[in-house]
Parts: C-alpha cells; sequence; structure tokens
C-alpha cells in the first residue's frame, strides 16, 4: 500500500515508522507520574529535593537538548540523530527497570530526557521532510492525535501497572525499541529532496520574526490549557470520588486534544481565517466554565473545550513553523516551537502560583479563572491582528 506524500509516495511501513516516533515524544516523566505519592515509603530516606529533581531534572534536559537536536539536524543525517536519541531513551528505559536507589532513578531519567530531547524536533521534521501542502498538513494533525493517544493510553497502562509493583510503570519507556526496529525502512525510503510544490517562493534563511511569533503562541497556549493537568484535582477533591472523577476529565481532555488531528484540513477549511479565533475561544470559554461551575457536567464540557482548541491549534502550529524556513532548516525551526512546550510545561505551576500569591488567594477556581482571562485577551489579540498576523492569521494557501 502508497501513502501520497505530495512530491510522490512512499510505503505504508515507512509511514507506521514515522507515527511511532510520535508516540515515543509523549512518554517522558508518564512511568514516575503513578509512583510519586510512594517514593517516601519506597525508599524510605529520600529527600523532598530528590524528588523534585526526579520530576524536573528530566525535563529541565529536555529543553536544551531540543535545540541542540534541531541545530544539528541542518548539517547532519538526521535519521543518525533519531536513532542515537531512540537507543539512549531505550537504554534508559531498561535501566530504570532494574534500579534500586532514588539516585539511580535521578541520574537514569535524566540521561532519558536527554535522549528524549534529541527525539523531539525530529518526530515532526520527519513529516516536514517527506510529505507536503495539504498531505503534510494532514499527517502532522495525525501525529498530534497519535502523541496524545499514546499519552491517555501510557497513563492508563503506568496506573494499572503501578498497582501491580513499583518498578513496572518503566515498561512504557521500552517503547523506542519498536521505533529503533521500524528505523530500517526510514534508511530504505528516503524523502524525495525537490523544491516543494506548493510553495510560491522558499525562504533562504529562516523568518525569525515569524518564529519568534509561533513559538510564543504555542508556549502561551500551552501554558493557558495546563492549568487543567497541574490544578483540575485540586478543584474536585471535595467530591467523593474526587480522585477517580479527576483522572477521568484529564483523560478526556487529552483525548480532546487528540479527536481534531485526524480531522485538521477539513477543520482549516471549514473555519478558515477564524481558525485561530475560535480555537482560543473555544480555550477562554473552556477554562471559564471549569472556573464558575464545579458540577461534573460543566467540568466535562470545560475540558472538552479546551482540548478541542488546543488540538486544532497544535498541528496549525507546526505547519506554519515549517512555513518559516527553508527545508533544510524546518527541524530546527521546529526545534524552538517545541521547546517552548517543554518551557510552558516546567514554569505553568510557578507562574500560576506566583500570580495567586500576589492576590493573596488559596481558592482552587483562581488558576482556571486567571488563564480564562488571558485566552480572552490573547483571542481579542487574534481578532484585531488576524489579516496582518502570520502567526494569528492564515494565509489562503492553507484552506484553498
Amino acid at each position: 500500500m502508497k501513502i501520497e506524500t505530495g512530491r510522490g509516495s512512499i510505503s505504508l511501513i515507512t509511514l507506521i515508522a514515522i507515527w511511532s516516533v510520535s508516540a515515543v515524544v509523549s512518554l517522558p516523566g508518564l512511568a514516575v507520574s503513578p509512583i510519586m505519592g510512594d517514593l517516601s515509603k519506597i525508599f524510605p530516606k529520600v529527600s523532598d529535593l530528590e524528588i523534585q529533581m526526579l520530576t524536573s531534572l528530566p525535563s529541565l534536559l529536555v529543553i536544551p537538548f531540543v535545540l541542540l537536536s534541531g541545530k544539528l539536524s541542518v548539517g547532519k543525517n538526521k535519521l543518525t540523530l533519531l536513532v542515537v536519541g531512540l537507543w539512549i531513551f531505550f537504554i534508559c528505559g531498561i535501566l530504570c527497570l532494574f534500579a534500586h536507589s532514588m539516585t539511580e532513578l535521578i541520574v537514569y531519567g535524566s540521561i532519558l530526557g536527554i535522549g528524549a530531547g534529541m527525539i523531539v524536533p525530529l518526530s515532526t521534521g520527519l513529516i516536514a521532510d517527506y510529505f507536503t501542502g495539504e498531505y503534510r498538513t494532514r499527517q502532522l494533525g495525525l501525529s498530534s492525535a497519535i502523541n496524545n493517544m499514546t499519552l491517555v493510553l501510557a497513563t492508563l497502562l503506568t496506573g494499572y501497572l503501578a498497582g501491580v509493583e513499583w518498578r513496572l510503570p518503566f515498561v512504557v519507556y521500552l517503547l523506542p525499541g519498536v521505533s529503533i526496529a521500524l528505523s530500517f525502512f526510514l534508511r530504505r525510503e528516503q524523502p524525495v529532496n525537490d523544491v516543494e510544490k506548493t510553495r510560491t517562493t522558499l525562504p533562504a534563511n529562516i523568518n525569525r520574526v515569524r518564529l519568534a511569533g509561533l513559538t510564543t503562541l504555542y508556549f502561551v497556549i500551552t501554558f493557558l490549557v495546563l492549568a487543567i493537568v497541574y490544578y483540575l484535582s485540586f478543584t474536585v477533591e471535595n467530591y467523593r470520588e474526587g480522585t477517580s472523577l479527576s483522572g477521568r476529565l484529564i483523560a478526556l481532555f487529552f483525548l480532546s486534544i487528540m479527536l481534531p488531528g485526524f480531522f485538521i484540513n477539513r477543520i482549516i477549511k471549514w473555519m478558515r481565517e477564524f481558525v485561530n479565533i475560535w480555537s482560543l475561544g473555544m480555550i477562554a470559554c473552556g477554562l471559564g466554565l471549569i472556573a464558575l461551575s464545579q458540577h461534573p457536567l460543566i467540568l466535562t464540557l470545560g475540558c472538552m473545550m479546551t482540548g478541542l482548541g488546543y488540538g486544532i491549534m497544535q498541528p496549525l502550529i507546526y505547519e506554519k513553523t515549517v512555513d518559516t524556513a527553508p527545508p533544510r532548516q524546518a527541524t530546527f525551526a521546529l526545534s524552538f516551537v517545541m521547546a517552548a512546550n517543554y518551557l510552558a510545561v516546567m514554569i505553568c505551576p510557578f507562574l500560576i502560583d506566583g500570580v495567586r500569591h500576589l492576590f493573596h488567594t488559596t481558592s482552587n477556581e483562581f488558576p482556571f479563572l486567571l488563564n480564562s482571562i488571558l485566552a480572552l485577551c490573547v483571542t481579542i489579540a487574534a481578532i484585531s491582528y488576524r489579516k496582518r498576523s502570520f502567526t494569528f492569521g492564515l494565509e489562503n494557501k492553507y484552506f484553498v
């Protein structure tokens, strides 16, 4: 079976190899989450600092290596970088399975973060290399969907495995082994390196102004929606089944992010130049609903609206980022956008808690109210600047 790319076609197994890389990038940190509450029991002498290092140090190391991998991809063999990153990830996953101390987990987790950082920009960079035009947009949407679907399934799996034995959740870190095996097909079927037919003019270098705008927008929308991940559990803690309700709502949130990826071309053609406005509006309304009502049905609607808005914007930002650079630098441009995502993950709780401290409030609804207001401000900016801004607007070629 052959898959159209806009430059020809590739085999289905090659496409599956590309998809497998998209699945891997969502894994870092997942194995640790379900055992966080039990670490002090597993390792009685563990300190709070060590627990913080286990969760934050790997994520911190991802950011510089995302940028380094993007830079190296310009002059080096991308596939070699990808395979090296996958092997680092895979080997550290095996080592985590046999770790006997917190120090070992911190070291292995940090090195795993380095491997993950090398993989992240290449997951979308491969799509930019193999596909063009509406075929690329569709595959970026599918990549986003696969990423979030893996996140949901792996979260459920690690939660179950943690109840059996505390080391078992690290099994999910062995998924890169599948990508390593499939990388043979990527070597056998290289992308066609011709000039993209859908772009009448190719930039000689990265358009830094446009890239900065997209990177900032991606950081902002990721920061906005992360309120659900970090604070929803506190909002529903008074319910009798607060923990399970929180888990279901967060899973539904990620599923809502996943869904638009399967229909991204149709959504763009339907919403046209208003796609960012509608998406930002959904994020603002969704967060506002969570802030104003704690009824389970309203919370469900809020999580779904927020997830759908983010799920539409994510692949579109990737697509527009590719257009800010010549083909050989597309992965490098994408690395800045990807780094912004991880930066938002790192600093979101610190910024929100800092603002909450300024207002002298401990309200569990405050983070959602704050981010809803911020999302509304960004929506107003999108309405005002959509016709003269590459970041907020949408050129006709994306939906004609």
